[in-house]
């Protein structure tokens, strides 16, 4: 198969200035390429580095080769709704699909995580709060209540939500609840992909430990490769 014989996949990462997060992007484009030989992936950003998605997509256009820009992003918030959807909007052989989350595998990574976190699954008085980076776009923060609730059936102790900023409640806030509801330990679970700025902050949110963040897991390039092919097939 030739790398012309399919759209080229724009991996769209919120960007970071953290080296490692950095790496972790990439290497997830690469994955998902080693997941599916020929297929051609470019790197494109919202913020922080370049290039931007805006210009990757109006490159590709001006080449007249098909696009699908996948939100390396865990919720539906602006970056998806206006920064990748305005981007894919003047481009015809562009589309957008949807971001990586919610999905039951990145809930599976997060349950890894916990664990090798070590914190037991079946200990009721164990509280998970999940954090999330924030939005103010309230479909983002329902995509992240609602990966809590998949992760909750895995979990006997009560896993609420925390933000980084934008939405409420505030994470060490989050934190802060879940002790006065009776939890002897709380455990902060990064929905993060990568490390950063944010999974920095979370070290200071009062829990008993934090979570590594998603990546690098081979989990999150399927789920990516299935974004990608479902934008490019017409729903029924």
């Amino acid at each position: 198969m030739n790398d012309h014989s399919q759209p080229v996949l724009v991996a769209c990462a919120h960007g970071t200035r953290n080296p490692t997060g950095r790496r972790l992007i990439g290497q997830l484009a690469l994955a998902a390429r080693a997941l599916r030989p020929g297929l051609t992936t470019t790197a494109a950003f919202v913020d922080v580095q370049p290039p931007t998605v805006v210009d990757v997509v109006r490159g590709l256009g001006e080449s007249a080769t098909p696009a699908v820009v996948v939100p390396l992003l865990l919720s539906g918030g602006f970056h998806v709704h206006v920064d990748i959807a305005g981007a894919v909007a003047d481009h015809p052989s562009a589309v957008a699909a949807r971001p990586l989350g919610p999905d039951g595998r990145l809930v599976g990574v997060l349950t890894d995580r916990l664990l090798a976190a070590g914190a037991d699954r079946d200990d009721q008085a164990t509280a998970i709060v999940l954090a999330a980076a924030g939005s103010s776009d309230p479909r983002s923060v329902q995509d992240v209540e609602d990966t809590a609730a998949l992760l909750q059936r895995d979990w006997a102790g009560p896993v609420t939500t925390g933000y980084g900023s934008a939405a409420q409640p505030p994470v060490p806030d989050a934190v802060a609840a879940a002790r006065a509801a009776g939890a002897q330990r709380v455990v902060v679970a990064a929905y993060l992909l990568a490390p950063g700025h944010f999974h920095d902050k979370l070290q200071g949110a009062g829990a008993d430990c934090v979570t590594a963040p998603l990546l690098p897991d081979e989990r999150i390039a399927a789920v990516l490769l299935d974004r990608y092919d479902a934008a490019l097939t017409p729903a029924q």
